[in-house]
């Protein structure tokens, strides 16, 4: 079984790997982690290409670009090859997507955190992994929608910046967002990168307290930065578990084992399948906060 995920040497996609190989090697699976150097679509699909030429069992994916990865995942079922996906709820050549919280869900809990944390007014601007990852998107499509809707006071700048997997453009992106809109009170930022990124900024022209970094990030990661009030909160889902999930489903599908509504899967709970879209979608999620980080950082996340 071989996992391409969207970027490798990142906290999050590394606590995915340590959760591949813990399950993995419960399960005896022969399973590795893919992360390309750079989020570029084109590598997702070398590596890909690269994992069909192999003859593996299973390929799981993280996408990037579910447009660019539909021809080879493609051939990869055409080869008789199962196909897992993860943050790819539009993908269609696949066999599973799992997610481990509802877009609209995620998008809309840290919307409503995020006027919190402005106290329903002013200027907001929203990060994404990049323009073609879909979850970050569909995140932030339903983050925008909430805010447009209940707190009229609010108001989006620009549409959103595909900046969130890297925490130096987030930096930067950030540091000339405050430079450029004096009124801009948050950051809602989609991807790991993001919050860390912003957060920095955050720290460097000393708005801490006044501009509000929200978002998904690894504990680990950020924890200096939610002590000191740069990072508001977030909430996140375990990617650890994600990694243990691939294996699980990749095991149970090369043993011909059926999904099916009701079952309990481990890391997912009880499922409820949708057969038609290939989903399988819980709601997960696990805030970061001040009370909350020290812990989930001690869990190696």
């Amino acid at each position: 079984m071989g996992i391409v995920v969207k970027i490798g040497g990142v906290p999050w996609f590394n606590a995915m790997e340590l959760g591949i190989n813990e399950k993995a090697a419960e399960l005896g699976v022969d399973a590795r982690m893919i992360g390309p150097t750079s989020t570029d679509p084109a590598l997702q699909v070398r590596a890909i290409e690269d994992l069909i030429a192999q003859g593996v069992d299973i390929i799981g994916v993280v996408p990037n670009d579910e447009a660019a990865l539909e021809p080879v995942l493609e051939k990869a079922r055409a080869a008789g090859i199962k196909v897992i996906a993860h943050e790819g709820p539009g993908l269609e050549n696949v066999d599973w997507d799992f997610e481990l919280a509802s877009a609209k869900g995620f998008g809309e809990t840290h919307a409503e955190l995020l006027a919190q944390k402005m106290g329903g007014e002013g200027q907001y601007a929203v990060f994404v992994g990049s323009l073609t990852v879909p979850l970050h998107n569909a995140w932030a499509d339903y983050a925008i929608a909430y805010i447009k809707k209940n707190y009229p006071k609010m108001e989006l700048i620009g549409d959103r910046y595909g900046v969130a997997e890297s925490v130096d453009d987030s930096r930067k992106t950030a540091l000339d967002l405050m430079a450029a809109n004096p009124g801009l009170k948050g950051f809602l930022a989609f991807g790991s990168q993001g919050p860390i990124g912003a957060g920095r900024a955050i720290q460097e022209r000393r708005m801490v307290g006044k501009v509000h970094v929200l978002g998904p990030f690894s504990p680990g990661q950020g924890r200096s930065l939610v002590k000191d009030g740069a990072i508001a909160g977030g909430f996140m889902w375990n990617p650890a578990e994600a990694g243990r999930v691939f294996v699980t489903i990749g095991r149970m599908m090369a043993d011909g084992t059926a999904i099916t509504d009701g079952m309990e899967i481990p890391g997912l709970g009880v499922v409820h399948p949708d057969e038609a879209n290939h989903d399988i979608i819980t709601d997960n999620l696990i805030p970061i906060n001040a009370e909350t980080v020290d812990e989930l950082a001690d869990l190696g996340l």
